[in-house]
């Protein structure tokens, strides 16, 4: 059985070592395998107080990474790649420190950042991204960790939508140490066939998010789960299906989601609602 995890801004933004141990408490509580742990600024978690949680708790943890306003891998000046690649090596470190296998997320420009690309743009915009990307993959490899890459949908980036434009941008550097996190959302708005976008990534899938087609609970939602399920079988995934959803009471979390209005009663019923959902389909 693939472990289901949640990712903790269903409930807060940013995460902090003061703010995880009764978070996780929670989580485990409510009967979770694991945590996705968001690290949005270096430092805020440290590998002593994310570990301590984790023994107390016994969830597994799962790293994902924010791309903020100035996070850019691509078209950006060299300081702020700069910036951005110290930023996503601190992410490694802390997964390689707590025993987390992945850190997942949209690593190649700021969330909301979009821009009109010929394709011979597109293609030139992909080759600086895998410059500039492969430090970061042989950083991982070192550290015993993978980079999941994330498609995201048309209105969060024009870069990478789709699993086909992720495995064209990635190209060789696929393999050990880099692959895709796949989200249910951005899935549902960008592919003809969720279920075939599992099938494509295929060895390169790493880990899996789930979300209903509104941003909140799966489940009751228009997705096809068990069709998606079907194709992780199908391709041997293993991974952790984890809960991402987003408290409306952060402000840059909620513009860059666009999450306007609350998306159950509660965060622990949205949390809830799709463990019973996730747990029902195993």
């Amino acid at each position: 059985m693939r472990p289901i995890g949640v990712n903790t801004w269903v409930w807060t933004s940013p995460l902090t070592d003061a703010t995880l141990p009764a978070l996780a408490s929670r989580i485990a509580v409510l009967g979770f395998d694991a945590i996705e742990l968001p690290l949005e600024k270096a430092g805020d978690l440290t590998v002593a107080g994310v570990r301590a949680a984790l023994d107390d708790t016994g969830l597994a943890p799962y790293v994902v990474g924010a791309m903020a306003p100035g996070r850019n891998l691509v078209a950006a000046p060299a300081a702020d790649v700069a910036a951005t690649q110290d930023y996503l090596r601190a992410c490694l470190d802390l997964a390689a420190g707590i025993g987390a296998p992945t850190v997942c997320g949209p690593f190649y420009t700021e969330t909301g950042r979009v821009w009109r690309m010929e394709p011979a743009e597109r293609t030139a915009a992909y080759a600086e991204w895998r410059d500039h990307l492969a430090p970061l993959v042989d950083h991982a490899v070192d550290a015993g960790v993978a980079i999941g890459i994330e498609p995201l949908n048309r209105y969060e980036t024009s870069l990478v939508n789709t699993v086909h434009q992720a495995l064209t941008g990635l190209a060789d550097l696929l393999g050990e140490g880099c692959g895709l996190a796949l989200d249910t959302y951005h899935l549902h708005l960008e592919e003809r066939s969720s279920a075939d976008a599992v099938r494509a990534a295929g060895p390169h899938l790493l880990h899996v998010q789930a979300s209903g087609s509104d941003r909140g609970a799966p489940g009751g939602d228009q997705i096809d789960w068990p069709a998606l399920l079907a194709a992780l079988d199908e391709v041997g995934y293993d991974g952790p299906l984890d809960i991402e959803s987003f408290t409306p009471d952060n402000d840059a979390i909620a513009r860059a989601a666009s999450i306007w209005r609350p998306l159950a009663t509660s965060p622990d019923a949205l949390a809830a609602d799709g463990l019973a959902h996730l747990r029902s389909l195993a």
